[in-house]
């Protein structure tokens, strides 16, 4: 089962390295100089653009631009520049995202039942949902693939006690926290591999196979993939239904937007209600020079986000659920 976000998120403080105004509000940026509310306005204004920039004038058109990405996708390697990637996210000490993200540490899309509901309980709410809409039964072997710091793997493994869990990430920080909370929960059917996926060679077999936002984004000269997600692609809803040479589709479902929106939204504000604990691990990380810079950028990028995947009521950008069936 693979769950993606719907869209490209190339519009997101896209920036020509020529235009002068777009290099001093990026320097302002870095030195806070920009309150939130125009942060958010800029991120607007650059949402619509993309949406006006991706308009075709005709289906046939648009059709043929999908394919052509299609095609492109086909002569490329699985996955690319994933070391930076690491270091842009993922070797960031796990302390960090223990402030920002729920008791889960689901690093992804989480599903908000109602306005009272809490981060942990939308973690939960999600993480049941992908073993209900999996269909996992208890005795299944399973993949979880970009198993990030273990929400999907450690939760089947304590509600199926007896499936026999395999996750790969490419963080030891994360592999070291997954194996921490294994001790804790005296858990002993989870294993853990460091791997980059595009050169990991697998050759067991599993019951079940889960990639949860594996895929991000993908444009050179975008904001998000030069301080984020360097190499990635963030497919359209239905970019994955023309890859099925090993596999066929057997159900597809979307989620609105608004919910990594707000998902997004708590991150924001976890982060600020703990900024006496953030600053040093900023300064620890990426020295006292540019602490302030990068905390900007983690703000930053949790706002756009969340106003990317709010755009249009939720409708514009959103996350897809695919579940797949070996041919």
């Amino acid at each position: 089962m693979a769950a993606v976000n719907g869209g490209i998120m190339d519009s997101i403080m896209q920036v020509p390295y020529d235009d002068v105004a777009v290099r001093l509000v990026l320097a302002s940026l870095e030195r806070n100089l920009l309150p939130d509310a125009v942060i958010r306005r800029l991120i607007r204004l650059r949402l619509t653009s993309r949406l006006l920039s991706g308009y075709r004038t005709s289906a046939d058109i648009q059709l043929s631009d999908l394919l052509h990405f299609v095609h492109s996708l086909r002569a490329m390697p699985i996955a690319i520049k994933t070391e930076e990637t690491k270091f842009q996210h993922y070797e960031l000490p796990t302390a960090f995202f223990k402030l920002v993200l729920g008791k889960h540490l689901k690093y992804s899309c989480c599903l908000f039942a109602d306005e009272s509901n809490t981060l942990d309980d939308a973690e939960k709410a999600t993480l049941e949902l992908y073993c209900e809409r999996s269909q996992i039964k208890d005795g299944h072997s399973v993949l979880d693939v970009g198993c990030g710091w273990g929400s999907l793997s450690l939760y089947i493994a304590q509600k199926y006690p007896n499936c026999q869990i395999t996750g790969i990430c490419n963080s030891v920080t994360q592999k070291a926290h997954i194996e921490e909370q294994c001790r804790d929960f005296e858990l002993r059917n989870v294993e853990i591999i460091v791997a980059d996926i595009s050169t990991f060679d697998m050759e067991a077999s599993y019951d079940r196979i889960f990639s949860i936002g594996m895929f991000e984004d993908v444009n050179k000269d975008d904001w998000i993939t030069r301080y984020f997600f360097t190499g990635g692609t963030m497919p359209s809803a239905n970019l994955l239904l023309y890859f099925q040479d090993h596999v066929s589709i057997v159900n597809h479902w979307l989620v609105n937007g608004k919910h990594y929106a707000r998902t997004s939204e708590e991150w924001l504000k976890r982060m600020d209600q703990n900024m006496s604990s953030v600053k040093p691990i900023m300064e620890s990380t990426y020295g006292k020079d540019s602490a302030v810079k990068w905390t900007v950028y983690w703000r930053t990028f949790f706002i756009a986000v969340a106003e990317l995947f709010g755009c249009n009521n939720g409708d514009e950008w959103m996350v897809s659920h695919l579940l797949f069936k070996k041919k």
